[in-house]
This record gives structure tokens, C-alpha cells and sequence, in this order.
């Protein structure tokens, strides 16, 4: 078996006060206020959690990694966008031009995300409508993330590629546009990916390797799971199997 997503990971300045904007953004519950590491719970069916991790250095450029938030009319997003800036989100242009007909907003970090209408393609989706790389390496980019976690790719066309768990349930990964980025700095959004429990964490790494991902040292040290680094680069971990 494939891994799963375990969750998707903020590094963040201050975790807890990223935590309970999120937690109120999407109406999720925080795992343990206590704790070093942050944790959402989702309360709507979504198969993995938000994490928070502490960093000391600042956000210095645009994520390659973001989140869709669905909302059902252009009267309901203007709505959602007043509600997520009076919990702390603002307005921000990334190039969108002003035809666009998503409204993109930055978290109290500066972590960029979108609020989109629903239309046929996020049909069927919750409040979390995708997870977005942006840009891609299209399509190597989603053909890897196709293979690593088992989705298959339910959409593409003209530069754009989604991939969606097999259930056809839950957010999608989305890759676009076909554009070769340029890293200069560690994600500070990446997915953790978690081995079932009668899995095994090496067997694993292997199987990724093999897809084409690399071993990186983000200065982790000692720890418990395993960073590689997809074909464009972009950091994700290994946990231990759960």
C-alpha cells in the first residue's frame, strides 16, 4: 500500500496564532494548544490534518504551495473573504490581474491562499476545494504525486493536471502552470506523508526514490522521518508508519 497524506504543514513564526486562524477559517478544531507542534482536526470528513511548526526565520517569498477555499456564489465569497480578513487575512496581489475571478488573500503569515466560486470541477468538493503547486513542472510534477500517493489523475488539459484520491471524495492536488520554478528556499508549506500502520518507513523512501525523489538535509538532525524532495524540489516528509 501506498502512503497517505498525514497532513499539510506550516512552518510558522507563531504556531499557535496561525493555528487558531486556520481553526476558525475552516472551522476545525486544534488538536492541543500545549503542544510545540500544532495540530487541526478536521471536522469534515477531510483525510488529513493541518499541522504548525515552529521556525524562527520569516516567509521572504511566494509559496509554491497554497490552498483553494470553495465558496458557493460570488455573493458568498465576498462574504467568506470579509469573514477571513476579519480573522486576520488580507488581500494581496500575486499577479492575479484584476479580470480574475478568484480573490487571493494571505494568511496572518503572509501564506498565500485563494477563495474560489464553485463550479463544475470543484462540484463535489468541501470548504477545502484543493491543494495547489503552483506552478508546476508540468507533467512531471503530477505524474510523480499521481504515483506516490496512489490518486489518479482526473484532469488535464492545456498546462493544467489534477490528481484525486481514488474515492472521488475530499480536496484535490493540483499542478499549473506548466512553468520550470526556480527554488531558492526551503517550502514553507510541505506535505507529511505517513506509511499505514503495518507499513514500512524505509520500504517506503525506496519506493519514492524510485519515482524520482531525492534525499535533501534541510537541517533536520536526528528525527524520526525522512525529508525528500519531489522532482521540482518541493520538501515532504516520511513519517513512521500509523
Amino acid at each position: 500500500m501506498t502512503a497517505r497524506i498525514g497532513s499539510l504543514t506550516f512552518d510558522a513564526n507563531d504556531p499557535l496564532r496561525l493555528a487558531r486562524f486556520w481553526a476558525a477559517a475552516l472551522r476545525w478544531e486544534i488538536h492541543d494548544e500545549t503542544a510545540v507542534d500544532i495540530g487541526l482536526m478536521p471536522t469534515d470528513g477531510t483525510r488529513f490534518l493541518l499541522a504548525f511548526v515552529p521556525v524562527a526565520e520569516p516567509k521572504t517569498e511566494k509559496n509554491p504551495l497554497h490552498i483553494d477555499l470553495v465558496s458557493e456564489s460570488h455573493r458568498d465569497q465576498t462574504e467568506m473573504v470579509a469573514r477571513l480578513t476579519s480573522l486576520g487575512a488580507r488581500p494581496i496581489d500575486v499577479g492575479q490581474g484584476p479580470e480574475a475571478d478568484h480573490i487571493v488573500l494571505a494568511d496572518p503569515e503572509g501564506n498565500e491562499f485563494c477563495v474560489v466560486v464553485r463550479g463544475e470541477f470543484l462540484a463535489t468538493t468541501g470548504l477545502l476545494g484543493a491543494i495547489v503547486f503552483e506552478p508546476a513542472d508540468y507533467p512531471r510534477l503530477g505524474q510523480f504525486w499521481s504515483e506516490a500517493l496512489g490518486w489518479p489523475i482526473v484532469y488535464e488539459s492545456d498546462g493544467d493536471m489534477a490528481i484525486r484520491h481514488r474515492s472521488g471524495r475530499g480536496p484535490f492536488i493540483t499542478f499549473g502552470p506548466p512553468i520550470h520554478p526556480t527554488k531558492s528556499t526551503k517550502n514553507r508549506v510541505h506535505l507529511d506523508l505517513a506509511p499505514p500502520a503495518e507499513g514500512d518507513q524505509q520500504a517506503e523512501v525506496e519506493r519514492l526514490t524510485g519515482l524520482g525523489a531525492r534525499h535533501v538535509d534541510i537541517g533536520q538532525g536526528e528525527v524520526s522521518w525522512v525529508v525528500l524532495a519531489d522532482p521540482q524540489g518541493n520538501e515532504f516528509c516520511v513519517l513512521t508508519p500509523r
